[in-house]
C-alpha cells in the first residue's frame, strides 16, 4: 500500500493522481452525508478547529468529528448543513477527544479547508457512490 499522497500532505492541486485502486477498493471506503446537529469549540487542538456532532440517520446514527474548518465556518452557519464523511475509519484520538468519522473537504487556495456536500437536501445516512 502507497504512502499518504502528496495531495493530502501538501494540498498541492498540481500534485500528480494518488496510485490507482481497484473499485472493490474504492467501495471500502464508506462515504456518508449526514447532517450537522452541534457544534462546539475545540481549543485544546493544535490547530484552530471544532467538534461536531453528526447525525448519519437511524443506520449509522450520531458521530463526533474533529473538523479544521474554522477559517471559512461558523458554529452557527454549520449547525444544520449537510457534510459527507468517511464512516468507517477507525475512531481517532485528538488531544482528549476521540474523532469517530473523518468530515471532507477542499484546501481553497490558501489551504483551509472547503467541506464537500451535496449541492441539494438529500436523506441522512445517504452513501456516495
Amino acid at each position: 500500500m502507497a504512502d499518504i499522497s502528496p495531495m493530502h500532505v501538501q494540498h498541492d492541486p498540481t500534485a500528480p493522481a494518488a496510485d490507482t485502486v481497484s473499485f472493490e477498493q474504492f467501495l471500502a471506503i464508506d462515504i456518508r452525508v449526514g447532517r450537522v446537529v452541534a457544534v462546539e469549540p475545540f481549543p485544546e487542538a493544535r490547530k484552530p478547529a471544532y467538534k461536531l456532532t453528526i447525525d448519519f440517520g437511524s443506520a449509522i446514527g450520531r458521530k463526533r468529528s474533529s473538523a479544521q474548518i474554522t477559517e471559512h465556518y461558523t458554529p452557527e452557519e454549520l449547525m444544520g448543513r449537510m457534510v459527507a464523511a468517511v464512516v468507517n475509519f477507525p475512531p481517532r484520538q485528538i488531544g482528549k477527544f476521540m474523532s469517530e468519522v473523518l468530515t471532507l473537504g477542499f484546501p481553497d487556495a490558501n489551504g483551509a479547508v472547503v467541506l464537500f456536500a451535496p449541492d441539494r437536501d438529500v436523506p441522512v445516512g445517504g452513501r456516495l457512490f
